[in-house]
C-alpha cells in the first residue's frame, strides 16, 4: 500500500504543502524578496487597473493587454469578495485557497496519491509567479473538470466551457471526451455565458483582435531562432509590447507565422488521433487532455512561466490514475517547471539579453517541453489506437496463426 494512504504519509504531504505555500506567500509579500524582476506587479498595477475598468461595468476595451475573454474579468473582480483586504493581498489569499482546493480535489478523488504530490512539488518548482497570476484559478477549475468528467460527462462539459471563457485552452479538455453530452453541455455554456457577458457589459470579445500584432515572446520555442540570430547581426530588438516581453524586427513574423504553422500541424495530428482511437479507459480523458495543452503550449509563439501550472494540474490528474501512461512526461513537466524558475523571474536579464545563461535556460527548458509533447503524444497513440492488421510474410506463418499460435509483429 502507497505510505500517502497512511495517517503519516498524509501529514508529510500537507506539511509539505503548508511549507511550500508559506514560502510562495512569503515571496508575494515581499516579505522575502525573490530574486529577478517584480512577478507581483501584474496583480498590483495591471490587473488592479483592470479591476478599477471592471468595476465600471464595461470592459478594458482600450487596454491592449487585455487579451482574455470574457470570463476572466471573474477571477480579476474576485479580490472583492475579501473587501477587508487591499487588491493584491486579496488576489494573493484567493490564489492559495484555489492551490488548495486543488490539492482536496487531488487528495479526494480516490485514485492514487501521486497526483497530489506532483501538484505539490509542481507549485512550488515554479516559484512566486503561480501566485502572482490567475492561471492557477483557471487550473483549478480544469482540474475539478477532468475528475468530475469520468462519471459525470455533463459535469465535464460546463466546467470546461466556464474554462474556455476563462483563458480557452480548457477547451481542449474535451479532446478525449467519447460522450456527446460532454460536448453538448460544453456548447450549451460557452453560448449561455457568452450572451450573458456580452449583454452585461461593452467590449465582451474585443481580445479575439488585441493580439493581431503581436512579436514573438522572447521565452518560445521560436524565439530560439530570433535569439541565435542576434548573435549573428540580426537588426531586431527586444521590447515590451501588448504586455509581454517580445521579438520585434524583421523577419518576426516569419517565425511567428511559423509558429502558428506548427499548432495548425500539432492540431492536425490531435485530430488524426481522435479519428484513429478506438481504446478508451477512465484515464484517457485525463491523458489526452495533457496531452493537447502541451502540443498547443510547446507551439505557441507565447510560453510565459505561468503556462507551466496548466500542465503541472493537468499531470498531477493524469497520476491520479495507476493506469496511466503519463508518468515519463510528467517527469519531464516537472523537470520544465524547475528550469522555468531560473528563466523567469532569477535569471531573465540574461534570457533578455540572449547571453549563453539565457539560451542555456531557454534550450534547457524548450527542450524538456517539447521532449514532454513528443513523449506524451506517442505514448497516447500507442494506448488508444490499434494497431493495423498486417498480413502474413509467407503461407507457413498463416498457417501457424491458423493453428491458434500467436507470431510477433
Amino acid at each position: 500500500m502507497d505510505d500517502s494512504h497512511s495517517p503519516t504519509g498524509l501529514t508529510g504531504l500537507l506539511g509539505t504543502w503548508g511549507v511550500t505555500r508559506l514560502v510562495l506567500l512569503l515571496c508575494v509579500f515581499k516579505v522575502y524578496v525573490f530574486p529577478g524582476p517584480d512577478v507581483t506587479t501584474d496583480v498590483s498595477v495591471i490587473y488592479r487597473g483592470w479591476y478599477d475598468v471592471l468595476s465600471t461595468g464595461t470592459f478594458p476595451v482600450d487596454d491592449v493587454t487585455w487579451q482574455y475573454p470574457p470570463a476572466a474579468a471573474l477571477a480579476i473582480l474576485s479580490p472583492a469578495l475579501l473587501p477587508f483586504l487591499d487588491y493584491a493581498s486579496a488576489f494573493f489569499v484567493l490564489a492559495l485557497l484555489a492551490d488548495l482546493a486543488v490539492l482536496v480535489l487531488l487528495l479526494t478523488a480516490g485514485r492514487s496519491p501521486r497526483g497530489a504530490r506532483v501538484w505539490v512539488a509542481g507549485v512550488a518548482l515554479l516559484g512566486p509567479t503561480v501566485y502572482a497570476r490567475y492561471d492557477l484559478m483557471v487550473t483549478a477549475v480544469a482540474v475539478a473538470a477532468l475528475l468530475a468528467g469520468v462519471r459525470h460527462p455533463r459535469a465535464l462539459g460546463a466546467l470546461a466551457g466556464l474554462g474556455a471563457l476563462l483563458k480557452v485552452w480548457p477547451v481542449l479538455l474535451l479532446a478525449g471526451a467519447v460522450r456527446r453530452r460532454a460536448w453538448g453541455t460544453a456548447a450549451v455554456t460557452v453560448g449561455a455565458l457568452s450572451a450573458l457577458f456580452a449583454l452585461a457589459a461593452p467590449g465582451a470579445f474585443a481580445f479575439l483582435s488585441s493580439q493581431r500584432d503581436r512579436g514573438t515572446e522572447v521565452e518560445s520555442l521560436g524565439a530560439l531562432v530570433l535569439h541565435v540570430a542576434r548573435h549573428l547581426g540580426w537588426s531586431g530588438e527586444v521590447l515590451l509590447n501588448y504586455g509581454s516581453v517580445e521579438f520585434l524586427g524583421p523577419h518576426v513574423d516569419v517565425v511567428s507565422d511559423a509558429a502558428l504553422g506548427l499548432t495548425a500541424a500539432a492540431f492536425g495530428w490531435l485530430l488524426l488521433w481522435r479519428l484513429r482511437a478506438t481504446r478508451f479507459a477512465p484515464h484517457t480523458l485525463a491523458d489526452a487532455a495533457l496531452t493537447a495543452v502541451l502540443l498547443l503550449t510547446a507551439t505557441s509563439r507565447v510560453i510565459s512561466p505561468q503556462y507551466l501550472v496548466w500542465l503541472v494540474g493537468l499531470a498531477a490528474v493524469c497520476r491520479c490514475f495507476r493506469e496511466s501512461r503519463m508518468g515519463p512526461p510528467t517527469a519531464l513537466v516537472l523537470a520544465a517547471s524547475a528550469v522555468t524558475v531560473l528563466e523567469f523571474p532569477l535569471w531573465f536579464d540574461h534570457v533578455v539579453a540572449s547571453d549563453a545563461l539565457g539560451l542555456t535556460l531557454l534550450f534547457l527548458r524548450n527542450g524538456l517541453l517539447v521532449a514532454a509533447t513528443v513523449t506524451a503524444a506517442v505514448r497516447l497513440w500507442r494506448s488508444t489506437v490499434p494497431r493495423a492488421h498486417r498480413p502474413p510474410a509467407d503461407p507457413g506463418q498463416a498457417a501457424v496463426r491458423s493453428k491458434g499460435t500467436r507470431v510477433s509483429s
